[in-house]
């Protein structure tokens, strides 16, 4: 039997059972699938037969984002319309060759009413599996590894499509027109503390995927309104946030006129920190909105954006809160915990990776944008110098193999000169026994922390990730990040990309460093949980070195669950086979990270916007630096340097 006759001859009676009711919630979420499942069969409709190619306008309107008509907040009821039409080819089947008439002659048996579809002639991802599992006695092995591909390619393309509805589900707007997305949707849950407002952090992959969509209005109306929010008066206990400091989030408000009840306006509400848990100012928001700006302007190729009077003024003012003169000698930046992504007690403080990755990477970025004018010369000076101090200080004292452990295990203490080689005075004992056993012989990678006497040897794989992105590792230590992610795959990977840190904090550190934090229990959230989101980062540093295999392995291992678990927030325990016990499902960036990682793999070449080259000048700086001996002995009258490196 030919292949084509065995998918037609399975699809057209041979399985008895193809439709179940519909499965998009379980019965416990009945209150909302009741409301939500006329949407989710009309979207399957199209996502697993592609019998129509539909062209639904909620959220976004007539005109959609980027498509040049200007967007208005309307009824949703009044915007659940559906402009169908047959469609004659179904992933590469065409009536052409005479085996897509079944699927053109079976979309007759839709029942559309007011352009949906009912749930029953639905078929859904289990229907697909169950119809894999009962055809595994077909004769051909070539008709069953075709088989097996077309259910793959189809089961797939029905979460890139579920992944997208609800993106563009999470869409906020201001005054008509949309300005990021939420950060979850959880249908399940009623308590939705601050999910519910935009998160700068948590919108940059969402700010991603509508761009690699050719989609840029959103993005633009995030940059210019939340520089509109860095300067607004905010106090938390008497004290404003400094200048250039932007929002961890802001939610869009309606609130009456003054002087007029009956009147409203919409507000945009920012937090910098003054309500959040633990009461800590973001310092990540600023550095990724700097990025996103970049990211923008060589997508779109607008770069009138960039080159706006305030943009530029916003710009510096970021560059200016973080390379202020203080009591801090080092290059990288010095930051309290839960300034970052782990915005929560986790031992962080101090000067963590991920921070100095992404100041780095936004130290490349705005001195790309930025003007040249006499006004910038001594800004672009001092940037200069704490790029090529940072680079330096970063790869040299951060890199661990197991060449550099075995140096720090034989390290000598309590030396006082100018030429230390333990300069910051790290005892040996501080190497932990499951480092001494984990470390792999071929790979290394940038621990978590350095401060005096002090060294943090857990693995951050953001931190990690974007300075392989950024160049702020060198190539040979980017490649040997990659060889320790593919060693340790098993424990960074496991049943769903990727931890966050490793290993988990247990115990009695577990308690004194996390001040016994009831989420941050082992092995969850920001305890070495696993989180999808990080896929697009990971996918992002794998282009750049020419080995998207390992993205794509990590997907395929992402794409078995996610969306049957409802794209939780992250996942729990050691082998990350749990749903996150407080984890919120349909989690925007969890969404965003998957459809930004799928779009980069399948077109390499756009990952340029988010990748950052060294050029020769920072080359050449760093490469001087290595050649003079950085153990030599200085002279106090020659000394010069502006940072301890």
């Amino acid at each position: 039997m030919g292949t084509s006759e065995a998918v037609l001859q399975v699809l057209s009676g041979a399985v008895p059972r193809l439709f179940h009711s519909d499965s998009c919630f379980s019965t416990s979420d009945s209150i909302y699938a009741s409301k939500f499942r006329l949407k989710c069969s009309r979207r399957r409709a199209s996502r697993y037969l592609q019998f129509l190619k539909c062209s639904s306008v909620l959220q976004y309107g007539v005109g959609g984002i980027g498509s040049g008509v200007p967007n208005k907040k309307a009824d949703p009821s009044s915007l659940q319309i559906c402009k169908c039409q047959k469609s004659e080819s179904v992933s590469g089947v065409t009536t052409e060759d005479g085996n897509g008439a079944w699927f053109v002659d079976n979309a007759k048996n839709l029942n559309p009413i007011n352009g949906m579809v009912n749930a029953p002639n639905v078929l859904e991802f289990q229907d697909l599996q169950h119809l894999k599992q009962e055809n595994e006695g077909l004769k051909s092995n070539s008709a069953n590894g075709t088989l097996r591909d077309t259910f793959h390619k189809i089961s797939v393309d029905s979460i890139e499509d579920e992944a997208w509805d609800l993106l563009r589900e999470s869409v906020v707007y201001y005054c008509g027109s949309p300005i990021g997305t939420i950060a979850a949707k959880d249908p399940t849950s009623s308590n939705t503390l601050n999910y519910d407002q935009v998160f700068i952090r948590d919108f940059i992959p969402s700010g991603i995927a509508f761009l690699l969509k050719g989609e840029y209005d959103i993005v633009r109306n995030f940059i210019l309104h939340t520089l509109q929010l860095q300067s607004w008066e905010k106090t938390m206990d008497c004290h404003s946030p400094g200048q250039g400091l932007m929002p961890a989030s802001f939610k869009v408000r309606t609130v009456p006129l003054d002087g007029d009840d009956s009147a409203t306006e919409e507000v945009l509400d920012p937090d910098f920190g003054e309500a959040a848990i633990g009461r800590v100012a973001p310092v990540d928001s600023g550095l990724w909105w700097i990025i996103l700006l970049r990211a923008y302007g060589k997508c779109s190729g607008d770069l009138s954006v960039q080159e706006r009077v305030d943009v530029q003024t916003g710009i510096k003012m970021i560059l200016r809160l973080c390379i202020a003169d203080g009591f801090d000698m080092f290059p990288t930046l010095l930051v309290t915990d839960g300034s970052c992504m782990i915005d929560r007690r986790m031992g962080i403080h101090g000067h963590p990776l991920e921070i100095q990755a992404l100041f780095y990477s936004a130290l490349l970025c705005a001195r790309e944008m930025l003007a040249p004018e006499d006004g910038s010369a001594d800004l672009l000076r001092a940037l200069n110098n704490r790029l090529v101090a940072l680079s330096f200080h970063i790869r040299e004292y951060y890199w661990v193999d197991m060449k550099k452990l075995n140096e720090i295990y034989r390290y000598k203490t309590e030396e006082y000169s100018y030429d230390a080689v333990n300069k910051f005075n790290i005892y040996p004992d501080q190497i932990s026994p499951w480092l001494v056993e984990w470390m792999p012989n071929k790979g290394g990678y940038l621990i978590g922390n350095l401060q005096p006497a002090h060294m943090d040897f857990r693995f951050f794989s953001l931190g990690n990730l974007w300075s392989v992105a950024s160049g702020l590792a060198t190539m040979d230590q980017s490649h040997a990040i990659l060889d320790l992610i593919e060693a340790k795959w098993a424990d960074l990977v496991a049943g769903m990309p990727l931890k966050i840190c490793y290993p988990a904090l247990e115990g009695q550190e577990w308690q004194i460093i996390t001040g016994s934090d009831p989420k941050n229990t082992p092995w969850s959230y920001h305890n070495a949980g696993a989180w999808p989101t990080l896929l697009w980062q990971l996918t992002v540093a794998c282009i750049k070195m020419d080995r998207p295999e390992i993205a794509a392995k990590a997907i395929e291992v992402a794409e078995k669950r996610i969306s049957q678990d409802k794209w939780p927030e992250y996942y729990d325990t050691k082998r990350g086979r749990f749903i996150g016990k407080q984890s919120r499902l349909f989690q925007t960036w969890s969404i965003a990270g998957y459809l930004v990682a799928k779009l980069l793999l399948a077109d390499p070449s756009k990952a340029k916007i988010l990748i950052t080259e060294e050029d020769s000048e920072l080359v050449n700086a760093f490469s001087c630096m290595i050649s003079a001996n950085p153990r030599r002995k200085h002279g106090r009258k020659n000394l010069k340097q502006t940072y301890i490196v």
